[in-house]
């Protein structure tokens, strides 16, 4: 599906399915170090650092979303438009890994977090685990996905997408229910480190 990268593919069955999003404005290979780390590590998951469906706005790469003009009032209802063709990419991917929901995996930096964060909201859930690097909920989660595992992982320098958004999003899933963690990286602005990947391996193994 357009120019996403596939950077493992197990012989044999794959036992699960890790899907990578990059950043407004940003490229597949942007996401390409980071999912070899996890490839190394689960040596029979499909690993697919997935293109945005759109070109950037901003002069370069890729997006879901515009992000010209954006608000906290239209930047719902830009995501809400947004993620159908999203979930479409994750079917897309989930039929070519041969594996369901159950064991599929979202990882998401800035824009692709949004975007994964928001897939949690649907009725039906397209994801076992959403990962969220440095990234944010378009508006207030409104429910708790059965069965989902959030993962939260930000630095406190990121100005950006600032932590206080990770740490009300962490409280308010847990109001609802969900299972969350969250994870700050001290001095961290907005990206990724080892100690981002180091968290990471941890949750995707707990």
């Amino acid at each position: 599906m357009n120019s996403s990268i596939i950077i493992q593919q197990p012989q044999g069955s794959a036992t699960q399915l890790i899907l990578l999003f990059h950043g407004v404005g940003a490229s597949p290979e942007h996401m390409v170090p980071l999912g070899e780390q996890l490839a190394a590590r689960f040596a029979q998951a499909f690993v697919v650092s997935v293109q945005a469906s759109h070109a950037s706005d901003l002069g370069s790469g890729y997006q879901w979303f515009s992000v010209r003009g954006v608000t906290e009032e239209n930047r719902p209802a830009r995501v809400a438009e947004a993620l159908p063709v999203f979930v479409d990419h994750v079917k897309h991917w989930q039929t070519q890994a041969g594996v369901n929901a159950a064991a599929t995996v979202l990882v998401g930096f800035s824009q692709g977090a949004i975007m994964a964060l928001e897939s949690t909201q649907l009725a039906t859930p397209i994801a076992d685990r959403v990962i969220a690097l440095s990234g944010r909920f378009a508006q207030p989660p409104r429910s708790a996905a059965s069965g989902v595992k959030l993962h939260l992982i930000h630095g406190t320098a990121d100005a950006i997408m600032p932590y206080q958004q990770a740490e009300q999003a962490a409280r308010q899933l847990n109001d609802l229910g969900a299972e969350v963690t969250l994870d700050l990286i001290s001095g961290l602005g907005h990206g990724v480190n080892g100690e981002v990947l180091a968290h990471l391996l941890q949750r995707l193994t707990s």
